[in-house]
């Protein structure tokens, strides 16, 4: 790799070591923050809410204005947009300015991660690429385990305290895009093609289509585990008195189990047992893992019992994203009910096998991006109710997920085994 190129990855991952790193400092932050204001556990699951809703929203719009204005423009825009978002989530003195912020955040942040993978698509040749590609997504996960233990240690003085050292953060990586990144697109290879906003009609086919079984499940399975993330800080604050940082110390855990599930445990396993046996194995053991979460009352068993339940999250999500992947090689007549009208530009023809692929990916994330909007407004809700119903029914959601698993996820690795004809 050459030593611009190097420079650059530098440059934009520590961009998104920063964006993420602040996401993560968030989630301890949470729950004593809206009992400050005097919020309750709706609340909670809607600002969490507020902040996928709009990222799933303007992602691909900031992807499509990249491809016309440039990647540098688009990476700054999403580094001012978190500084100003996390300036004010730490100036917040009332519940509407935290959503404010949290809007704010999902609608000019996102521009970040598409934005900086399209330059690494831009300034890489084909050899570099995965290694650069690599890089930003280690600096990701560096800023998601790293982040909920040091916002945890930072807001035990003030709850205020890393969001300003966040936006801090945000104003040096902005000021290292404008004086030392170059722009990766020149202005001749910039398309004047419209700005591609969601295709809800895609999703909608896309549930009818040989590989919709996987991609409803995908739905389920975000549904059910945000019913634990959206409201853990909240659960742990009030039945357990724990402060922001042994809150956060627990979210370490799930995040270098999560890592180290991916590095290390699905490759091996997924050999040895194929992705529908993980599927059907790790929505059982996650239905079991939310009861076991409500029987945990001390630091060491809480720590134990969360960190066995993210691993099956880790597994089961990565899982479902691979069998479908591997199912998305089907025939051009099945695809075409996937794609719809989206593919009136050409491009499905021009290279039928990777488009398959592609776009099976980016329905996958959104699926599981709409999971993480609707599940934490129920977790919200019904935590209000009663502490113990997000948990008790994300073990319900997920058996019903196993269940589904038994009955159309197989072995097969044609697009019939699961479930359609």
């Amino acid at each position: 790799m050459k030593p611009n190129n190097r420079k650059n990855i530098a440059i934009l991952s520590f961009a998104l070591v920063v964006v993420t790193l602040g996401f993560g400092m968030i989630i301890p932050l949470f729950p004593f923050y809206i009992e400050k204001l005097g919020a309750s556990g709706s609340d909670l699951g809607l600002l969490v809410a507020t902040t996928a809703l709009f990222e799933f929203l303007c992602a691909p719009i900031w992807g499509g204005i990249s491809d016309r204005a440039g990647r540098k423009p688009v990476l700054m825009i999403g580094m001012v947009g978190y500084g100003l978002s996390s300036l004010l989530f730490g100036l917040s003195t009332q519940v509407w300015m935290l959503y404010g912020s949290r809007a704010l955040s999902g609608l000019l942040s996102s521009a970040t991660a598409a934005s900086a993978m399209a330059y690494i698509g831009d300034s890489t040749s084909e050899e570099d690429r995965g290694s650069g590609i690599g890089m930003l997504g280690a600096a990701m996960g560096l800023g998601l385990i790293v982040g909920p233990g040091l916002g945890g240690w930072l807001g035990a003085g003030s709850l205020a305290t890393p969001f300003f050292i966040a936006a801090g953060l945000a104003l040096l990586a902005l000021l290292l895009i404008l004086l030392f990144l170059p722009e990766s697109l020149p202005a001749g290879a910039r398309q004047g093609s419209s700005v591609q906003t969601v295709q809800f009609g895609e999703l909608r086919r896309a549930l009818v289509s040989p590989i919709g079984i996987l991609l409803g499940l995908l739905f389920l399975v975000s549904f059910g585990l945000t019913n634990f993330e959206a409201v853990f800080g909240l659960y742990a604050a009030e039945k357990l008195g724990y402060g922001p940082d042994r809150v956060g110390m627990i979210l370490v855990v799930v995040g270098i189990t999560s890592t180290l599930g991916k590095a290390t445990l699905i490759g091996p396993l997924t050999r040895r047992w194929g992705e529908p046996a993980i599927i059907k194995g790790s929505m059982l053991a996650s239905s079991v893992g939310f009861l076991v979460l409500l029987l945990a009352n001390s630091y060491v068993t809480i720590l134990l019992a969360t960190g066995l339940f993210i691993l099956s999250k880790t597994l089961l999500r990565t899982a479902l994203l691979s069998l479908a992947s591997r199912r998305s090689e089907i025939p051009r007549q099945a695809r075409d009910d996937v794609l719809g009208q989206a593919r009136d530009d050409g491009v499905g023809q021009a290279r039928d096998d990777g488009v398959g692929q592609g776009v099976v990916m980016g329905l996958g994330n959104s699926f599981i991006n709409l999971g993480r909007i609707v599940g934490p407004i129920w977790a919200g809700f019904v935590f209000d109710v009663n502490w113990s119903y997000p948990y008790l029914s994300g073990a319900a959601i997920m058996l019903v997920g196993f269940l589904i698993g038994l009955r159309w996820v197989s072995q097969g690795r044609t697009a019939t085994s699961c479930g359609f004809q």
